[in-house]
């Protein structure tokens, strides 16, 4: 590991060069470029979903640290870490100070990896619209995780009305064991399902998407029945045209499928660690359409997937921003008046 502190831009370039020379075979075959976009607080946890997800997919992890944007000196400190404690990928963990922070970018641009796509990650609260923040224009994918907000099924609503085509949630990647059984289900029978309800907590988002997934899927609106007994997920049951009821209960790590007139049958249903669900995104690098359809019945917005998928970056100073709030609010009719419309007056 090298650790820089107090450095530039370019002195990180040249250590990661030096560094992937002495590393040789180790730093070669890049899958993609992963940058991770995460507080100081969860900087380990996020270095261990990634390095599971590198063992599937090896890349160059950028983790961006940003803090201290109103601090008046600005201050970058680096480490360097190339198939070590991080598995098969190369590492650069860069943290950012002052106005700095702001324009990450400037760090970030020369590490990517030429000619592969690149993924951002944030292991945070994303920004509300992902054009604020250039590392999520230049992505050609866009991972965020609703369980991350204050709100999950409100951060639902502001992902669909910003969404374009390269987003998703992890709380997508979450219901894959689920819909794998849901639609095992199938198997048994052809008859066309008339109603469905989910039992779940009222702020569970993968609640949400799989509601919408069904709704998508089946054309059914599912019942959403909640509960505060279970911290996630409880239940997903399916009723058919014929009679048939199939249901789908989490048992700790296992589910029991149940079906009248049948034994109950116990299949596994075990909670994967972050990092595999962070792996499970990077296996596809173009626009999920299935989640696009799953976000659109579950905040009850259409058309998402025929949106543009580039972005145009939108830039926004949250410092400045805060400070003009704060003045439109203590100076309203100052903050609203036109700064030309008094020469324009004095001319005429």
């Amino acid at each position: 590991m090298i650790g820089l502190w107090d450095t530039t831009g370019n002195e990180v370039v040249k250590a990661l060069a030096a560094e992937r020379r002495s590393a040789g075979g180790v730093a070669s075959g890049m899958a993609l470029t992963l940058i991770v976009v995460v507080d100081e607080k969860r900087v380990r946890e996020a270095e261990a979903a990634a390095t599971i997800a590198a063992a599937a997919h090896p890349c160059r992890l950028l983790v961006v640290v940003r803090s201290d944007v109103d601090q008046d000196r600005n201050r970058l400190d680096a480490e360097i870490v190339v198939g070590g404690r991080l598995g098969p990928c190369e590492a650069v963990v860069t943290r950012m100070y002052g106005r700095l922070a702001l324009h990450a970018e400037s760090v970030v641009m020369p590490l990517l990896v030429p000619d592969v796509p690149v993924v951002t990650w944030w292991h945070e609260e994303p920004p509300a619209e992902i054009a604020n923040d250039f590392l999520g224009v230049v992505a050609d994918r866009r991972i965020t995780d609703a369980a991350q907000a204050k709100d999950p099924i409100e951060a639902l609503r502001q992902r669909a009305r910003d969404y374009a085509p390269g987003d998703t949630d992890l709380a997508w990647s979450r219901i894959t064991p689920w819909r794998t059984l849901v639609a095992g289900a199938f198997d048994t029978t052809e008859a066309q399902v008339t109603g469905t309800k989910v039992v779940a907590p009222r702020t569970d988002p993968t609640a949400a998407l799989m509601s919408g997934w069904l709704a998508a899927r089946l054309g059914v609106q599912p019942e959403w029945e909640h509960t505060d007994e279970f911290p996630r997920m409880r239940s997903v049951e399916l009723r058919c045209a014929n009679g048939d009821q199939f249901e789908i209960v989490r048992e700790d790590s296992m589910a029991a499928f149940r079906r009248p007139g049948q034994a109950t049958r116990n299949l596994p249903l075990v909670r994967r660690p972050l990092g595999d669900e962070l792996a499970e995104e990077l296996r596809r690098l173009d626009a999920d359409q299935v989640y696009a359809e799953a976000l659109g019945a579950a905040t009850g917005l259409t058309g998402l997937q025929s949106r543009p998928a580039q972005r145009v970056h939108v830039w926004k100073d949250p410092a400045t921003a805060s400070r003009a709030e704060a003045g439109i609010s203590a100076h309203p009719r100052r903050a609203r008046r036109d700064p030309y419309r008094q020469d324009r007056e004095e001319q005429q």
